[in-house]
């Protein structure tokens, strides 16, 4: 057990260093922003335990307020960081997809057109989603057509489309993660698998598209267990 711990404490190290890098490279005052919410955020409650004459007790209660205020404000600024560089990026889109959590399967690319419009497909316990990347002119019908195809497959499945953007009616690519996961429930897990099974026989254009690496956000960081 204790070697598990070990092993597994430098991949979670090693995760928040790499998101604190690709942070800093879009947010150069990240460093300072958390210091300057840790610091105050310690100084108040120690503070107001001085006041009640408790400071003993508010100094150990600060310090892990103090961190958890830092790894929310971190957290936030990193995740709108990775964002930034995602967007507008081809295949934006897939990394967050691949990324939204257990009990989502994505696969890219499912349809595309000469102008690289592109469509992607994830499928879930809230249905099949198809999320289209590109000018929402062209991307409307790639959609409509990928919707049908997707009917004539499993017609009695929930089908949700969007387009990626941030015009009126767009999804914004930040909005991604948590809009899937607010979708109802209408699949069971068997069901989703189904699902997946049988939608995978219409395969994907691109296999080997190019989807940007690095770490994404998750709901937030989350700073690492004391031991």
């Amino acid at each position: 057990m204790a070697r598990k711990e070990t092993s597994e404490n430098p991949g979670r190290l090693a995760q928040i260093a790499q998101t604190y890098k690709m942070t800093r490279q879009a947010d150069s005052k990240i460093g300072l922003v958390i210091a300057a919410v840790g610091i105050v955020t310690f100084g108040v409650v120690l503070a107001l335990g001085f006041l009640i004459d408790h400071p003993v007790y508010a100094g150990i209660l600060g310090f892990l307020l103090a961190l958890l205020a830092m790894a929310v404000v971190f957290g936030r600024r990193a995740e709108r960081a990775a964002f930034g560089q995602l967007e507008g990026k081809p295949g934006a889109a897939a990394a967050v997809l691949q990324n939204v959590g257990r009990g989502w399967t994505t696969t890219p690319a499912v349809a595309m057109n000469k102008s690289q419009d592109v469509v992607h497909r994830a499928v879930g316990k809230a249905g099949v989603v198809l999320i289209g990347e590109g000018n929402p002119n062209r991307v409307k019908s790639l959609l409509a057509a990928e919707k049908r195809k997707v009917a004539r497959v499993v017609y009695d499945v929930p089908v949700h489309d969007y387009i990626i953007g941030t015009g009126e009616g767009e999804l914004p690519l930040k909005k991604v993660r948590t809009t899937l996961l607010r979708l109802p429930r209408a699949l069971s897990g068997p069901k989703t698998t189904e699902v997946n099974d049988r939608l995978r026989a219409l395969g994907d254009l691109m296999s080997n598209m190019p989807i940007p690496k690095g770490p994404m956000p998750r709901g937030g960081m989350r700073m690492p267990k004391g031991r």
